[in-house]
């Protein structure tokens, strides 16, 4: 039940934001009491009949077929990465048993850890798995966002880092931008593991914590975290712009890495060159302003 109410939530929110011009779908008709598509719009240009695709964002509809899904996921514009959610959403549960195993401790391959360490002098790097939680992390990324290594074991998160400690706030200059993306790949990612519990702790912590959360979250955008360009404000060096993309690996399923680059020759190249040599192992500060030590932050050392 519980996942039907998300789909149909899902499939109306999508539905209000699209007009019938993007749809291509002729005006008239009288006056329209919601935004966006009718139900009966949206059953016209998915070829089914109002009634099976009313059902259908009723949650009423368990065994709806790949083909639908298609039709519906075209004529509501959706992205690949909206498209997805659809079909996690519309995927049928299956009985489980009531013993479940313990799940994994997912770790970074060695030869990953490597790879880290061959990009510190020159780019922050780190892993991540499908909640977020960082796996593993160089160490001008450390410098650059905040220590994870430093933090109890089950708060080692970007997205927690990002919603709930308050540096996040200082740190990022487009931080309700940062935000809203880490919450709508939350809303993708619980489609996909909907009865993971340390996901669904965290989504929790964060409504009632997080002002934002709630409506972000009941808007049901969905997004990866693939790519985009972040603003921020460091203790040490200043301004950067950065650009953050994302790799996914496939032998490793879950597990992404993301890696922060600066146009060369730009001021933030400079800056970054900078912090790099600045977190340098050798390096020896006298001051207090490495990461884990940010006025406000929940980062500590051990």
């Amino acid at each position: 039940m519980e996942q039907n109410a998300e789909l149909g939530d899902f499939l109306r929110t999508r539905r209000a934001r699209l007009s019938p011009s993007e749809a291509g779908v002729a005006p008239g008709g009288g006056a329209r009491r919601v935004p966006g598509l009718r139900r009966e719009e949206v059953a016209h240009l998915a070829g089914v009949s109002a009634d099976y695709y009313t059902r259908l964002e009723q949650g009423r509809h368990p065994n709806v077929s790949e083909a639908v899904l298609i039709a519906v996921a075209r004529a509501l514009c959706l992205d690949d990465a909206e498209r997805d959610h659809l079909f996690d959403l519309a995927r049928p549960r299956t009985a489980r048993p009531q013993r479940r195993r313990p799940e994994r401790v997912q770790r970074a391959r060695p030869e990953v850890h490597q790879m880290l360490d061959v990009l510190n002098g020159v780019t922050p790097a780190f892993i991540t798995n499908h909640r977020q939680d960082v796996l593993a992390a160089n160490q001008l990324a450390k410098a650059l966002i905040t220590d994870f290594d430093a933090l109890p074991y089950r708060e080692r998160n970007f997205a927690r880092f990002v919603l709930l400690d308050p540096a996040a706030r200082d740190l990022y200059r487009n931080w309700d931008e940062v935000a809203e993306i880490v919450v709508a790949n939350l809303r993708l990612v619980s489609g996909r593991h909907p009865d993971d519990p340390l996901l669904n702790e965290l989504i929790g912590e964060a409504i009632v914590k997080v002002p934002e959360f709630s409506t972000w979250w009941d808007s049901h955008r969905v997004a990866q975290c693939s790519h985009s360009t972040q603003y921020f404000h460091h203790p040490v060096v200043g301004e950067l712009t950065l650009r953050h993309e994302t790799l996914a690996f496939p032998s490793d399923p879950g597990q992404t890495l993301c890696v922060y680059t600066a146009e060369p020759g730009s001021t933030s190249a400079q800056a970054l060159a900078l912090l790099a040599s600045w977190s340098a192992p050798h390096a020896t500060r006298r001051d207090n302003t490495s990461p884990a030590a940010r006025p406000g932050s929940k980062t500590r050392p051990e």
